[in-house]
């Protein structure tokens, strides 16, 4: 919502402003297909020249993404915590026996199951489980486990950024490309230098809307969108990065319940749970 605020905003100054000066549109509109033919042309390929298939397809996937905001919400960092308290007190209280059938098949599992948002993640899942797995092979060490699960997250993180460094990388490139469609349009302005001054002078305005247009979209839509696709894959490594805290704690002998306080603690503020909700949480989760 707020994106598109921002693009009417940017949108609106920019040409309102163009318009209240006593701009004429004429010359824009009539110069702008070719220009970001050319432009927005040069743009796309160099983004399929220097990415990867998977890249490019988090790319489209990205602008959604960046509209959207991140996926988790309050009641989904206060899941997190009951799914990850009731797999701890499992452990702690019944042993690996008791626990190996939820990370084995997670599917099937009546403590996953509670919770279908974090099952649809299977990064979430495949984290936890494998945690939980190598916990049960008797690697008990918690700076092992810490440093195993932190090359995990590293990996992830990496590769959810590219789609964000992707579109950076083209924003960054947008104002050459611009010159360049303007230094083509004074080459064909070159052509036409015994043309009447009039005719110059609307040959070197349209050449001039390359340069506009490669500046105006760089700074003014696809920078902007990058940064805020990079914020919004930020903002969902902090929900990864809780999973390693509360399981790490466990590892160092806490009771489940202060694991998960550890966890809470690293919530961003606007979706931290207070204790007294956590406690509610915990409590209907064990009910249920």
């Amino acid at each position: 919502m707020f994106l598109l605020i921002g693009i009417a905003v940017v949108f609106g100054m920019v040409f309102g402003g163009f318009m209240l000066a006593g701009g004429h549109f004429d010359v824009i509109i009539e110069a702008a297909p070719m220009e970001f033919m050319m432009i927005g042309g040069a743009a796309l390929g160099a983004l399929i020249i220097s990415n990867d298939v998977s890249t490019l397809k988090g790319v489209g996937g990205g602008f959604g993404k960046a509209f959207s905001g991140p996926k988790w919400g309050k009641k989904d960092y206060a899941d997190l915590l009951a799914l990850l308290f009731q797999l701890t007190k499992l452990m702690k209280s019944k042993g690996v026996v008791a626990l190996e059938p939820h990370i084995e098949n997670p599917k099937d599992s009546a403590i996953f199951q509670k919770y279908p948002k974090i099952s649809k993640d299977h990064f979430a899942v495949d984290f936890i489980c494998d945690t939980l797995r190598m916990m049960t092979m008797n690697l008990d060490d918690p700076h092992q486990v810490e440093d195993a699960m932190e090359k995990q997250l590293e990996k992830h993180h990496h590769e959810a950024l590219k789609p964000a460094h992707a579109l950076q990388n083209t924003a960054d490139a947008l104002p050459a490309l611009g010159i360049v469609a303007a230094v083509l349009g004074i080459v064909k302005t070159m052509g036409a230098i015994n043309e009447p001054p009039e005719v110059l002078g609307l040959l070197i305005g349209k050449a001039l809307v390359g340069t506009f247009l490669g500046v105006f979209l760089a700074y003014g839509l696809v920078g902007p969108i990058a940064q805020r696709l990079n914020a919004t894959i930020e903002h969902e490594g902090q929900f990864y990065r809780i999973i390693r805290d509360v399981l790490v704690a466990h590892l160092h002998g806490n009771a489940a319940q202060v694991s998960v306080e550890i966890g809470r603690g690293s919530v961003p503020s606007e979706f931290q749970p207070s204790f007294a909700q956590m406690e509610e949480a915990l409590t209907a989760a064990v009910e249920s």
